[in-house]
């Protein structure tokens, strides 16, 4: 078995695919944003065993999706 080939025996490389960002990107703003919801539904008890900073990790997870969404949808123009 070879490992390197010369340029004549090589195939030509595959296109890439055209693939959906949108979806993953949303897909995980969703996450965070149900994850800030709960987070805001057990504040006084994450706060109590000092993780109360979930919370505004959580908040910051989804506006840096929001912000992907834009990117996203902007390249894809």
């Amino acid at each position: 078995m070879r490992f390197w080939l010369k340029d004549s025996e090589r195939r030509p490389d595959p296109l890439p695919v055209r693939a959906d960002a949108r979806k993953a990107v949303l897909a995980g703003t969703v996450l965070w944003v149900i994850a800030a919801v709960l987070c805001a539904l057990f504040l006084p008890q994450l706060d109590a065993a000092g993780f109360a900073w979930w919370l505004g990790c959580a908040l910051f997870g989804a506006v840096i999706g929001i912000i992907g969404l834009v990117v996203v949808q902007r390249r894809r123009r």
